[in-house]
């Protein structure tokens, strides 16, 4: 009677075998995962663009269960009536205006005083940091009825600039500027100053442009916050004119009636510069979420 024997080398390729296969299935069963959620994160915005290209009438209809996402007769008309219907423009260059000027101010004043807390030695430096930093502790809903005293006292109520002055700065950016910038080596700026560079010119030739990850995702995350802001512009903006987005978008819902159709359009015009700031940034955005912290 023979007797057959496993060798060594067939072993070893069976348990190669298994092993590959188990890396397929673990690989099947990731990339499974992943486009289920994919798919689930993204119907929302699939429902909405899909919404705006039919009439109340419809969408009313497509309203139960399962939802119907291909429209039965499409039409632009949604995104022309919501120009005419509503000075939907208008608010979207408000909401343009803050956005754009606000970033600007805080990458301004976050970046020149993240360097400050992070490079110049001055008496109470690291106290007067970690003050800032606390009032990250602060829920935003208790700052609100000060913010509107002073903003009333100052007269900036209803006017564009009372939804830029109190978010010029904020703690978020500074500690993310002064983190970005503690991860820089000293070594370059002494270089420079051995070179003759003063402070300004070191800062605005030789570190600003280093931290173009940081400024990157500053950026995102500030512009997004303005853009999305409803609880500050419903607080001290009463003048339709001068509405922003979220302010104006909130017209459509009323007590009875709710214009689907135009708030689904108006959604999706709404997405359109945030999708296109973050595609423009991304590579940048990841890199400074990644590095940022890494010394403290």
């Amino acid at each position: 009677m023979a007797v057959t024997t496993k060798t060594p080398t067939a072993e070893a390729g069976m348990v190669n075998d298994s092993s590959i296969w188990l890396r397929r299935f673990n690989r099947i069963l990731t990339y499974t995962l992943l486009i289920g959620f994919a798919f689930i994160e993204f119907m929302p915005f699939i429902w909405a663009l899909s919404a705006s290209f039919k009439n109340q009438a419809e969408i009313q209809a497509s309203l139960s269960f399962p939802p119907r996402f291909i429209p039965a007769n499409p039409t632009l008309q949604n995104y022309f009536d919501i120009f005419t219907i509503v000075p939907f423009g208008t608010w979207y260059l408000n909401s343009l205006f803050v956005g754009v000027v606000t970033t600007l101010l805080t990458l301004f004043f976050s970046s020149t005083s993240g360097y400050a807390f992070a490079r110049i030695p001055f008496p109470g430096r690291d106290i007067v940091f970690w003050m800032i930093i606390g009032t990250m502790a602060i829920p935003g809903v208790i700052t609100l009825i000060p913010t509107y005293i002073v903003l009333k006292t100052l007269g900036l109520t209803d006017t564009m600039q009372g939804l830029i002055v109190p978010f010029m700065v904020t703690a978020f950016g500074i500690f993310l500027m002064r983190q970005f910038f503690m991860s820089i080596p000293v070594e370059l700026e002494e270089a420079a100053r051995v070179d003759g560079a003063g402070r300004i010119r070191i800062f605005w030739q030789i570190v600003l442009p280093l931290a173009r990850p940081a400024l990157s995702a500053l950026t995102i995350f500030t512009f997004m916050g303005r853009w999305n802001d409803f609880l500050m512009p419903l607080i001290i903006i009463g003048k339709s004119e001068l509405f922003t987005l979220p302010l104006g978008m909130s017209t459509f819902r009323g007590q009875y009636k709710t214009d689907w159709n135009l708030l689904m359009s108006g959604s999706i015009l709404v997405m359109i510069p945030i999708v296109i700031l973050y595609v423009a940034f991304q590579r940048f955005f990841i890199e400074g979420i990644a590095t940022t912290g890494l010394k403290g």
